[in-house]
């Protein structure tokens, strides 16, 4: 059986490989999975807002949420990416910026978006980072100005791509797929259980949670060992 991993409240950056490597298979797979996305509406309405979480750590959120972040952005749209686990912040790693005011003081003080959100080296991808660590994560979240920032960044943005906390663990990525366009779950072979994933199902359909699809990596083939496949359902 797979050990569960660690909690030791270290991030990294993690594998861009739509850039470094946009010809690999797996850089293939999220690009069909941007076309899924753009096909997918709620209601009659386009997907501007959209959560990416997982039920437990280590199963890949951040490096779906980036890598889905720089494909859109290849196909010419305006995207924001928000590094929205307060908790434990990896986009700014990931992206080589600084962290020291992000999301958290959008928040909570006077400061707006426009005044803290990054370019990247990526064409039309905009990076908003977690900022320093606050005490509250889920009232901020919860909050009436976080309902005021996304209608902001939806005015300014083709897409804006929240990045999540794990939703089994806390209650920051369910408060955040019910303000949200489309919800994507992150499973991860040999990682994610079955408990915690059905968990994460009724966690966000307690919530009316658009869930648009479930993305399936860590599987490899014998022709490619350790390529990260992604599976759009």
């Amino acid at each position: 059986m797979a050990k569960k991993p660690k909690m030791n409240g270290q991030t990294h950056a993690v594998n861009l490989i739509t850039m470094t490597n946009p010809a690999s298979p797996i850089s293939e797979q999220y690009r069909t999975i941007r076309t899924n996305i753009q096909f997918a509406t709620a209601g009659n309405q386009k997907i501007k807002v959209l959560v990416v979480t997982s039920p437990g750590p280590s199963e890949g959120k951040s490096t779906s949420a980036a890598n889905l972040a720089a494909v859109f952005a290849q196909a010419g749209q305006r995207v924001l990416l928000v590094d929205a686990d307060m908790r434990k912040a990896t986009v700014h790693k990931t992206f080589g910026l600084a962290n020291a005011s992000g999301l958290s003081n959008v928040l909570s003080t006077s400061a707006t978006g426009e005044n803290v959100i990054q370019r990247t080296t990526v064409p039309n991808l905009f990076v908003l980072t977690s900022g320093p660590k606050p005490p509250n994560p889920s009232e901020l979240l919860g909050s009436p100005r976080m309902l005021q920032v996304i209608e902001e960044l939806k005015s300014a943005y083709d897409l804006v791509i929240f990045d999540m906390p794990p939703i089994v663990a806390v209650t920051d990525a369910q408060i955040m797929a019910s303000k949200a366009d489309g919800t994507i779950l992150i499973l991860r072979e040999n990682i994610s259980r079955k408990d915690e994933a059905l968990k994460a199902k009724e966690l966000l359909q307690m919530v009316h949670a658009n869930i648009l699809g479930v993305i399936y990596n860590g599987v490899s083939t014998d022709k490619d060992q350790g390529y990260y496949y992604y599976y759009g359902n």
